[in-house]
């Protein structure tokens, strides 16, 4: 799911590398896995010459071993690619999204879309 999160995010300009973008991304889970149980996982990583924090949603209906404290495989992931110049804008992008995702069924109700109109309408409507 790391690897196409990164392709899906150089593809679309955010990033200029694919590669380096996941080989950051794997560095950061060989630290301890990013899943914040209940499904969800928040990879994240910090990049040079990017001018803001930039997210991407990705949604595995099987689920993918993450190696979640609470052994549930997970179905939704937050990835948060941030400036390696902006720390504090890095951790409240994080937190932001870990207190999004526990209120209110929001993983109930992301993993119950399709298209990623609906998700987008989604998060515009729940302040996401």
């Amino acid at each position: 799911m790391l690897r196409a999160l990164a392709d899906e995010m150089a593809k679309a300009g955010v990033v200029p590398d694919s590669d380096l973008t996941y080989q950051r991304l794997i560095e950061r889970e060989e630290l301890g896995s990013t899943a914040i149980g209940s499904g969800v996982a928040i990879p994240h990583c910090k990049m040079e010459n990017l001018s803001r924090v930039e997210v991407a949603i990705g949604l595995s209906r099987e689920g993918v071993d993450f190696e979640s404290e609470d052994g549930k495989p997970v179905q939704l992931f937050f990835l948060v690619i941030c400036p390696s110049d902006s720390p504090a804008a890095h951790l409240r992008s994080l937190a932001a999204i870990s207190k999004w995702v526990k209120a209110d069924r929001h993983v109930e109700r992301l993993l119950a879309l399709d298209e990623p109109e609906d998700i987008w309408a989604l998060l515009r409507e729940e302040g996401g």
